[in-house]
């Protein structure tokens, strides 16, 4: 049985917001020093999801024929998935200091932001005119 394109897209977007959430709690849990921060479903549960995430935006791509570096939405998106991904690694594991794990907390929410903009637009100018 094919997927469709409205289920992916929906399963897509899903997963985004499984993995906003689960990033801002384990970033509170960062605030507050909370050992389960480190805990062994901490570390495994937003790979799963980040997975299947990654896996559906791909699906989408493919069928939508929109590829990052032809399309200057998807290159848009993927460079700011990119740093996501660095903004996120600071704000949760590698900050050396509160303020810069806050910082990059910031940061990378603020990222994800954009990220939701410019798919909703298909503009990597998603705030502009």
């Amino acid at each position: 049985m094919a997927m469709s394109y409205e289920a992916v897209k929906h399963a897509h977007m899903t997963f985004a917001g499984l993995s906003l959430a689960g990033f801002l709690l384990r970033g509170w849990w960062m605030w507050r020093r909370s050992a389960l921060l480190d805990h062994r479903m901490t570390r495994t549960l937003p790979h799963i999801n980040d997975t299947l995430l990654l896996g559906a935006g791909i699906w989408l791509a493919l069928t939508l024929q929109q590829y990052p570096l032809v399309h200057g939405w998807l290159t848009a998106k993927l460079l700011a998935l990119l740093l996501y991904i660095l903004l996120g690694t600071l704000a949760l594991k590698r900050g050396r200091t509160r303020r810069v794990r806050i910082l990059a907390l910031a940061g990378a929410v603020a990222t994800f932001g954009y990220m939701a903009a410019v798919a909703i637009r298909h503009d990597p100018w998603p705030f502009g005119a």
